[in-house]
């Protein structure tokens, strides 16, 4: 018989087998570093692979947060201090139709104590994960929604806060559509001070507000079916930084501990474990000679021993100790947001290091936040006090800017409106733009350069009455005579330039660049 032809089977490269074999083999997919020898990478069994992240919930326990934030002065500044910088500069408002009603409003807002609300409304929402300022209107329902148009004057009462756990948010209905889109539609109020009022319908003194009433305000923000858990409110600020929070104050108080043993003493006494066993008459010697010890080291500075006792003194060295409570202070100040120079309130440290650049992208956050948390709010508010003060809806043309924490010094603003002046008016001079737009856009520029701000409406209106420059070397208009060359003698005076009299009437001066 014929044999069979066996045909060889091809062999695989050991590589392919190697790369191949997690695939079929049922082993999980690795990634990342991996070291199987030396044990290193987080697939190996080492120290690291251990680590994991687990649940700390925190927020939900009120009692514990509130006895950090009341026992703790760090954890009292890292909820207050940024609520305080949203707060503390206020607002610029400006308007052409009603500009000098202006002061009254912001008297209004002093009186109702406008910003005090919001500070605190914010504060509770960092400390508890949620909070809510409740817009009073005298006369109206808390459960309808806010119509503008319904304040009559002197309604506005001011903002009433309540924490989370002030408040009961009603998850059915929602809010289904616009930006708030899932969140409740109403919030109960359980614990309020007017929960004993015979007059209030609602049982147990529970009073149900309509969200266009409310001025939410969160710590952090959860992942959607993490707000679930929580009832749509956020995350306590303190929830994240809370192993670092532990983890300083524990090298503080161990710091205050070493102080206690920095001077440790020491006493040889021959046979002092059988005195101590025996008891008696030679043990309460023992402790009435250590005591007498104890007395003259105080009164006199002696140390008062056998003659074959032994005495010494070992000294503690806090080298390094200030370094690494300074690592602590970093990380807290890291979770926290606050730069070191605000959250301890300490100098900056190294040459030439004034803490400028660090405070200026501190600042910069907070507008970033005062811009996506407060405007919306605010504009509401303002609408309804201006209305509340003046009997009135507010101005279309309304704006307002939060005033900047980073104020200029007087050497910076003189020397920004200097440049300001010159570019605006080597522009006019250019004829790039005429005299009107040049006075608008110096009496713009004084909200930043703290100059040109007595610019008048007058004023603009007479530079658009003025007419426009004529050129130097234009021919005569009909019927004039064409100047003298200056042969009769006489100096010939250059020609006046476009600028010259409104500059003289603005600054007193021919031009801004001759000063």
């Amino acid at each position: 018989m014929p044999k069979k032809k066996v045909t060889p089977k091809k062999s695989v490269p050991k590589i392919v087998k190697d790369a191949a074999a997690p695939i079929f083999s049922g082993e999980r997919t690795r990634d990342g570093f991996d070291n199987f020898v030396s044990r290193l990478g987080l697939n190996n069994d080492n120290a690291l692979s251990a680590g994991t992240y687990r649940y700390n919930l925190v927020t939900r326990n009120r009692v514990l947060l509130e006895m950090a934030y009341r026992g703790s002065w760090i954890v009292g500044s890292i909820v207050d201090s940024i609520p305080e910088d949203m707060t503390r500069a206020g607002i610029d408002i400006t308007t052409s139709e009603s500009d000098e009603k202006i002061p009254d409003l912001l008297a209004a807002m002093s009186r109702l104590q406008i910003w005090q609300s919001f500070c605190t409304n914010k504060k509770w929402g960092r400390l508890y994960g949620g909070s809510v300022g409740i817009i009073q209107i005298e006369g109206q329902k808390l459960d309808t929604p806010l119509n503008l148009d319904t304040i009559a004057k002197d309604q506005f009462q001011g903002i009433v806060v309540f924490d989370r756990w002030q408040l009961n948010p009603v998850l059915s209905p929602l809010i289904d559509s616009g930006p708030e889109m899932g969140l409740p539609k109403y919030y109960e109020i359980i614990n309020n001070p007017m929960a004993g009022d015979p007059t209030i319908g609602m049982g147990a003194g529970i009073i149900r507000v309509h969200h266009t009433r409310c001025i939410r305000s969160i710590g952090y923000l959860l992942p959607y079916y993490q707000a679930i858990t929580e009832m749509m409110w956020g995350e306590s600020i303190l929830e994240r930084l809370w192993d670092r929070l532990i983890a300083f104050d524990n090298a503080t108080m161990s710091s205050a501990s070493l102080i206690d043993r920095a001077n440790l003493r020491t006493v040889r006494i021959e046979g002092l474990r059988e005195l101590i066993a025996a008891g008696g008459e030679a043990y309460e010697g023992l402790l009435k000679f250590f005591e007498t010890m104890r007395l003259m080291q105080v009164n006199e500075g002696l140390t008062l021993l056998d003659k074959l006792d032994e005495f010494a003194s070992t000294a503690y060295s806090f080298a390094g100790l200030s370094d690494m409570l300074l690592q602590f202070g970093q990380q807290l100040s890291g979770a926290s947001e606050i730069p070191l120079t605000r959250l301890f309130g300490q100098a900056p440290a190294g040459l030439g290091d004034t803490g400028d650049s660090v405070l200026r992208t501190y600042y910069d956050s907070i507008n970033a936040k005062q811009e996506s948390e407060f405007r919306g709010p605010m504009e509401v508010v303002l609408k309804v006090l201006w209305r509340s003060t003046f009997g009135a809806p507010a101005p279309k043309d309304m704006q307002f800017k939060f005033t900047p924490l980073w104020q200029q010094t007087p050497s910076d603003k003189a020397n920004n409106s200097k440049t300001v002046a010159e570019t605006i008016t080597g522009a006019f001079e250019a004829g790039l733009i005429d005299k009107e737009t040049a006075v608008k856009e110096l009496r713009d520029s004084s909200a930043d350069t703290g100059v040109f701000s007595n610019i008048t409406d007058e004023d603009i209106e007479e530079a658009a009455a003025e007419p426009p420059p004529m050129p130097e070397d234009a021919p005569p208009m009909p019927g004039e005579e064409k100047p003298d060359d200056g042969e009769s003698g006489e100096e010939k005076k250059p020609p006046a330039k476009a600028s010259d009299g409104f500059f003289k009437r603005i600054f007193g001066i021919k031009a801004v660049h001759e000063v």
